[in-house]
């Protein structure tokens, strides 16, 4: 049997290179091009396969026990080089281009064979063959990625650029350099969009024969990979459209590829049609595939909900398809359920996966801890996260960031976590770094702050510019402006760079600490770095003037010098003027700058409707008081407390009780409820009439709905420190 098996493959070596060099000289002296052509090495291919399947089918159990099967393996994949670089040899010789490997020995008898040689006819042609052949014998992929296809199209035209990247593609894909292939291929591509050229004739050129399809498989594959990664998707549908009609076996790599693609760019009735094609004419579905579906259902995306129901229907095809579903395809669900606030249904799901020992890790639980957290419920997230650890799964960053971030939003700073994490080995990420600083500034904590914003730079992580400005505002509101500003020096040299509303809280609270004109001072610091004012700043620098009495004209002022700055002032701006002039008894002013914003398409909001019936009120003049409230009722603004309250005092001071009676009711049905100021101005107007009785009632109803009296309310009713202090 041995002897018989090496006298075959003698044969066939022989035989091969006997019958290639006699098709390759028959090509050149017909005058005819082996120039890319592909079905010369593929017939050979082809007489190789079918010696091999002959020795194979004698018999089988005899080469196995010979050892010799493997020898045969090693040897076919030795002559794929050979052919390939026989088939190539032949396109040198056309162009006189004379390459024989110093290694290939060829029996005597071929050696008398010759092939007259013929005269080049086109130089740039023969470079590059020369370089074509010589990348293709070695398969040096450094060699390959230097040949960018835009500049051979430059030195050698089109078509023969095309031709030849179409060699290496094939040639590349049947080596199993896939990716090195793919490359090339997307360097076509993007040739075709640069030029504006119609990738739809790509489908044709790297068909290798119209009557062997099944040998262009890869390359199609690679195909639709290249055009879906560049958002080329209605083009890689093409691609897989017209494989399926010309009997192309796809991958199902790539149709998984394109799936993905599809919908990670919602398409919707795409995605549908390519998994319903998949199912029904192959390549069939696998794992993946039904992973990417219920994926695909269990996100919420432009002009689609989260579709629980179709995601559970394909869970179960899946199982009935016979593919089991991997702790992946757990994991993207038990998500689902935790996105549409179904918590009960995926704890269920984890501990059914638990009791018949299915796959789950630490993103199932995950999913649930943040599930719980999102729902305010993480206590109970926190035993979850026990649980988790009883299973014998640990905890990862992410899982300590979630609670973390919860305990902060919760307001429980939770600092045992970070020690397990360190204890675990565990660094704190950044979410948790910078939930924890901005926890003790809302708490007012600014050493504890300051703390861990060293410790997170130790750890070589870097705040966000949101927890910056938090410790800025943690300065500002001590008064501490200076040390504001040496820490906004600090964030520089971190390359945190200030923002517009790092400046917003500098020069707000220098306005409430009624400095307005070290706030001014501030705009010049912001054109240094970069920051322009916006109407923002000059807004809360114009209030500032507004709310000290003695500079009322500095804010008209800055108002008149807006636009000259670049900034039109909005309906906040005409309103703190509104405001400011209502307050001072100027209503004929006041009125109008409120009549000026609807003329200018300005919203007329309850604050502006506000200030001008405080004015009123504040003059005495009830009466257009009211018939602006009736206004702001019939343009469907809903008063606010504040504007209650001016009406409250104003009808108590008019001594109609029933009035402001009406508006506490009126009050209640708009769930707007009445704060201390409200109720001290019932409280006096009930002095007024001397109804003493109606005053305590409304002053016990008010500490009954745990709103504190104040001094004024205590004064009011004439009570002294004793009483003030008895609850």
């Amino acid at each position: 049997m041995a002897v018989f098996v090496k006298c075959s493959l003698l044969v066939i070596q022989k035989y091969q290179y006997f019958w290639l060099k006699r098709q390759c000289s028959r090509i050149i002296l017909n005058g005819g091009t082996a120039f890319c052509n592909m079905q010369l090495l593929v017939l050979t291919l082809q007489g190789l396969n079918l010696g091999l399947m002959g020795i194979c089918c004698y018999s089988r159990t005899c080469l196995l026990k010979s050892g010799l099967l493997r020898s045969l393996l090693i040897w076919r994949r030795g002559c794929l080089f050979n052919v390939h670089f026989s088939a190539l040899s032949a396109w040198q010789l056309e162009d006189n281009v004379s390459h024989y490997s110093s290694t290939s020995e060829i029996d005597s008898d071929f050696d008398k064979f010759t092939v007259p040689r013929i005269k080049s006819k086109n130089p740039k042609r023969c470079e590059l063959s020369r370089l074509i052949v010589e990348l293709l014998k070695t398969l040096n992929w450094e060699v390959a990625r230097q040949v960018k296809f835009s500049k051979a199209v430059n030195v050698y035209g089109f078509g023969n650029s095309i031709h030849a990247f179409r060699t290496i593609v094939h040639v590349f894909a049947l080596a199993g350099l896939q990716r090195e292939a793919q490359h090339l291929l997307t360097d076509i591509v993007f040739y075709y969009k640069e030029e504006n050229l119609n990738v739809s004739g790509l489908f044709s050129t790297f068909l290798d024969s119209p009557e062997c399809v099944g040998r262009s498989a890869t390359v199609y594959s690679l195909l639709i990979k290249v055009f879906a990664s560049n958002k080329m998707l209605a083009d890689a549908k093409d691609v897989f459209m017209l494989a399926k009609k010309i009997g192309v076996e796809l991958n199902i790599s790539s149709c998984n590829f394109l799936l993905k693609c599809l919908a990670e760019g919602d398409k919707l009735e795409a995605v549908r049609s390519l998994f319903d094609d998949l199912k029904n004419s192959g390549p069939s579905p696998n794992v993946y595939t039904y992973t990417i579906m219920i994926n695909f259902y269990c996100k919420e995306r432009h002009g689609q909900n989260i579709d629980l129901e179709h995601a559970s229907q394909i869970l179960e095809e899946m199982e009935q398809k016979g593919e089991t579903p991997t702790v992946v395809t757990y994991g993207v669900y038990i998500h689902g359920l935790c996105r549409v606030g179904s918590i009960e249904d995926a704890r269920n799901k984890i501990q059914d996966l638990r009791s018949s020992n299915q796959p789950l890790n630490i993103y199932c639980y995950n999913a649930l801890i943040q599930g719980f957290c999102q729902k305010g419920r993480p206590d109970e997230a926190l035993k979850l996260l026990e649980e988790m650890k009883d299973e014998g799964i640990s905890p990862d960053v992410y899982s300590y960031s979630i609670l973390v971030n919860a305990f902060c939003k919760e307001g429980d700073i939770e600092s045992d976590l970070l020690q397990e994490m360190r204890k675990n080995g565990l660094v704190p990420d950044s979410v948790i770094y910078n939930s924890q600083i901005r926890e003790y500034c809302r708490k007012g904590c600014l050493k504890e702050a300051l703390k861990y914003f060293y410790t997170m730079l130790q750890d070589g992580l870097q705040p966000d510019i949101i927890t910056c400005n938090h410790i800025v505002d943690q300065y500002c509101s001590r008064g501490q402006f200076e040390e504001a500003l040496i820490y906004i020096n600090q964030m520089k040299d971190l390359n945190i760079l200030p923002n517009s509303y790092t400046y917003t809280v500098i020069i707000n609270w220098l306005c409430k600490y009624r400095v307005v004109e070290k706030a001014w001072e501030v705009l010049p610091i912001m054109f240094k770095n970069n920051v322009f004012p916006s109407i923002i700043h000059y807004t809360t620098i114009m209030d500032g003037y507004a709310k000290l009495f003695k500079n009322p004209k500095k804010a008209w002022k800055l108002y008149q010098k807006m636009p000259k700055l670049g900034c039109k002032p909005d309906n906040v701006t005409r309103t703190v003027l509104v405001d400011m002039f209502s307050k001072r008894g100027r209503m004929s002013k006041a009125l109008n700058l409120f009549k000026e914003m609807a003329e200018e398409g300005l919203s007329q909001d309850e604050f502006a409707f506000t200030a001008i019936i405080a004015g009123y009120c504040r003059v005495g003049n009830v009466k257009r008081a009211w018939s602006m409230y009736k206004k702001m009722k019939r343009n469907n603004i809903t008063p606010n407390v504040k504007t209650y309250t001016c009406l409250v005092d104003g009808f108590c001071k008019l001594k109609r009780l029933d009035m402001a009676t009406m508006l506490i009711d009126d009050m209640k049905r708009n769930n707007v409820t009445p704060d201390v100021k409200t109720y001290t101005a019932l409280i006096a107007g009930y002095q007024r009439i001397e109804n003493i009785d109606r005053a305590y009632e409304v002053f016990n109803e008010m500490k009954n709905k745990g709103i504190l009296p104040d001094h004024i309310a205590y004064a009011t009713l004439r009570l002294g420190d004793d009483v003030a202090t008895e609850d």
